[in-house]
C-alpha cells in the first residue's frame, strides 16, 4: 500500500452532510430535546448518546466524517498511513487552541489517545496503538503493534475527544476525575452549565480554529424524562430538534406537525441494536440452555410488530442486518415454547425460576414494554419475572455496569466498524466492572477472542466477513445476548433550522454549521 496522505482545505471541511437554504438568521440558540441525563460530559471516559452529543460540541477530534463515510480534517488538517499500515501520522492545525487559551499540541493528542485506550469502554478500539511520538507540537505519530483498518474511524469525534493534558493529566483517575463534569475543550461550544437530569448550557467559542464557526450562540440540551412533555415541547417549539427519536408514538405524532421536518438520515455508523442481556455469571443464568430456552419463549415478530407498531425491524445477530459483515445463517430462535421448556428442564430448572429484568429509563416502547412483555411471556416457561425499574440512566448504568443484574434490556450501538462496537461486548479482556456498554455479561469464550482478535486485522474483505460468520454463529449458539431489533431512529427538527446534521454520526458531531434561517 503507498502513503495515503489527506490534504484537505476549508472547502472540504464545509463538506458536510448539510442542507442549504439561501438566507440565514445570525447567531440565536438551539433547544435540543433529550430524553437520558449523562453521567458527566466527557466522551474519552464515557459512551453513549447522553454524553457524546455534549462531548462533540465541546471537544474537537483529530477527524471528522462526512455522509459518505469519508474522513475530513479537523484537529489533523492532514494525515498519512503508513505503507505497512503500522503507523498513522496526523499533522495538527497550528491555530487550535483550548477554551481557556491554552494551545492545542501533539502532546495533549497523544495523552488523550492513551487516556482513552486505558479508560473508555471500547478497548478494542485503541487497542492496538503502542504509542505516539510527538516529534513536534503539531505531529503526532501513532505506532500500532499490528495494522489497524478500524482506526481513522476511531478518530471520529464521538469516539477521540481531545482532552487538554494540563488540565487531565494532573493524576486523578480519568473516569472520575471533576473536570469530565466541567470540561475544558477545544470544540465550537463552551460549557457554560451542566445540572444533571435538568439541562446542558453550551455557549458559542469564540476562538474556535474554524473561521466562521459556529454559527449558533448557544446549544442548550434540555433533559425531558417525561415522554409525552418532549413530544409537546417539539410541537410547541420549546424545543427545536429531538434526535435519536426512537418510538412509533413520537415517529407518527412529530410526523404530523407542520412546525418540524424528520429525517432518518444521520445514523449509518450508528448501527443502533436493541437487546436482552444475560448475566452469564449467575447461577441461574450460566447455563446457556437456559438462555436458549429464553430465546425460544421470545416473539421477535409481535415485539416488532405490535409492541413497536411496525416502525422496528428484527435484528437476528450481533453485527446490525443492514451490515455486509452480518451472517444470514446466524440462529433464529424461532418461538418454540415446547423446546422451551425442554431445555429448562434439561438444564435442571424443570421446577422454574425466578428473574428480575432491568431497562433503560425513559421512552417506554423499546425498553419497558418489552420487559413487561417478558414479564407475561416467560411465565409460560415457568420462569416468574420481575420487573426492576430505574430512576434515571445513571442508576441503571450503575446497576448494569457494576454487574449487579441478572437479566436487562440494553441499546447498544456498532459504532460504524466491528472492531469498535461489537467487539467490546464479547472479549473476555473487556469485563470491566463499573463500565457500562463494556462486556456487561460476563461473558467469555477464548474461541471467540482468537476470532475476533483476527478479524481485527485482517485486510482481506472476505476473510474478514469469513472471521465475524464465525464469530457469529459461536454466539448465536453461546447466546449471552439475545438481540431482538435494530432501533428506527429518525431526527425531528424545526423546519427553519439549516445544516441540521445528518452525516454517519448524526447528533454526535459537531453543530458548528447548524444555524437559522430568515
Amino acid at each position: 500500500m503507498n502513503w495515503t496522505t489527506r490534504l484537505l482545505g476549508a472547502a472540504s471541511v464545509a463538506a458536510l452532510s448539510l442542507t442549504a437554504v439561501p438566507a440565514f438568521a445570525e447567531g440565536g440558540s438551539l433547544v435540543v430535546a433529550a430524553s437520558q441525563s449523562p453521567r458527566h460530559l466527557n466522551g474519552a471516559v464515557q459512551s453513549g448518546v447522553a454524553t457524546a452529543v455534549p462531548s462533540t460540541q465541546i471537544f474537537a477530534s483529530p477527524l471528522r466524517y462526512d455522509e459518505n463515510w469519508e474522513p475530513q480534517p479537523y484537529l489533523a488538517e492532514s494525515w498519512s498511513v503508513a505503507d505497512d499500515g503500522m503507523s498513522v501520522t496526523l499533522n495538527l492545525v497550528q491555530n487550535a487552541t483550548f477554551h481557556d487559551g491554552e494551545p492545542v499540541t501533539s502532546e495533549d493528542v497523544a495523552f488523550s489517545i492513551m487516556t482513552i485506550k486505558e479508560n473508555h469502554p471500547f478497548k478494542s478500539m485503541f487497542e492496538p496503538v503502542e504509542s505516539i511520538d510527538t516529534p513536534d507540537e503539531h505531529t503526532a505519530v501513532i505506532n500500532l503493534s499490528r495494522p489497524h483498518p478500524a482506526l481513522l474511524l476511531a478518530l471520529s469525534p464521538a469516539l477521540a475527544p481531545i482532552m487538554p493534558k494540563h488540565v487531565f493529566g494532573d493524576g486523578q483517575d480519568p473516569k472520575s476525575h471533576p473536570a469530565n463534569a466541567a470540561p475544558v475543550g477545544s470544540g465550537p461550544f463552551m460549557l457554560e452549565a451542566f445540572t444533571p437530569g435538568e439541562s446542558v448550557v453550551l455557549k458559542k467559542n469564540p476562538n474556535f480554529f474554524i473561521e466562521g464557526r459556529p454559527k449558533l450562540d448557544e446549544i442548550i440540551i434540555r433533559i425531558i424524562s417525561d415522554p409525552s412533555a418532549l413530544v409537546i415541547s417539539m410541537e410547541n417549539g420549546d424545543a427545536n430538534i429531538y434526535p435519536f427519536m426512537g418510538t412509533s408514538t413520537e415517529i407518527k405524532r412529530l410526523g404530523d406537525a407542520e412546525n418540524l421536518e424528520l429525517t432518518t438520515e444521520g445514523y449509518a455508523a450508528v448501527g443502533p441494536l436493541n437487546w436482552l442481556a444475560f448475566n452469564t455469571a449467575s447461577d441461574k443464568l450460566k447455563d446457556p440452555r437456559v438462555r436458549q430456552a429464553i430465546a425460544y419463549a421470545i416473539d421477535r415478530d409481535f415485539i416488532t410488530k405490535a409492541l413497536h407498531r411496525g416502525v422496528s425491524t428484527p435484528q437476528r445477530g450481533p453485527i446490525i442486518e443492514s451490515s455486509p459483515f452480518f451472517n444470514e445463517a446466524i440462529a433464529t430462535y424461532d418461538v418454540d415454547l415446547d423446546k422451551a421448556n425442554a431445555l429448562m428442564a434439561e438444564a435442571g430448572f424443570g421446577d422454574g425460576m425466578e428473574l428480575t429484568v432491568d431497562y433503560i429509563p425513559g421512552p417506554p416502547e423499546q425498553q419497558k414494554n418489552v420487559a413487561e412483555y417478558l414479564k407475561s411471556q416467560l411465565k409460560k416457561i415457568g420462569i416468574d419475572v420481575t420487573v426492576r425499574a430505574a430512576p434515571d440512566f445513571p442508576t441503571w448504568a450503575g446497576r448494569v455496569g457494576g454487574h449487579d443484574f441478572e437479566l436487562t434490556m440494553d441499546v447498544v450501538f456498532n459504532w460504524g466498524d466491528p472492531v469498535i462496537g461489537v467487539h467490546r461486548t464479547y472479549l473476555c479482556s473487556n469485563i470491566n466492572k463499573g463500565v457500562i456498554w463494556s462486556n456487561t455479561q460476563q461473558y467469555c469464550n477464548e474461541r471467540v477472542d482468537e476470532v475476533l482478535n483476527a478479524a481485527a486485522v485482517e485486510g482481506d474483505p472476505d476473510q474478514r466477513k469469513a472471521l465475524y460468520d464465525e464469530f457469529q454463529q459461536i454466539v448465536g449458539e453461546d447466546l449471552p445476548i439475545y438481540w431482538i431489533n435494530a432501533l428506527p431512529f429518525h431526527t425531528a427538527y424545526d423546519k427553519k433550522l439549516v445544516n441540521v446534521p445528518t452525516g454517519i454520526w448524526g447528533a454526535m458531531h459537531p453543530m458548528d454549521m447548524v444555524e437559522w434561517s430568515e
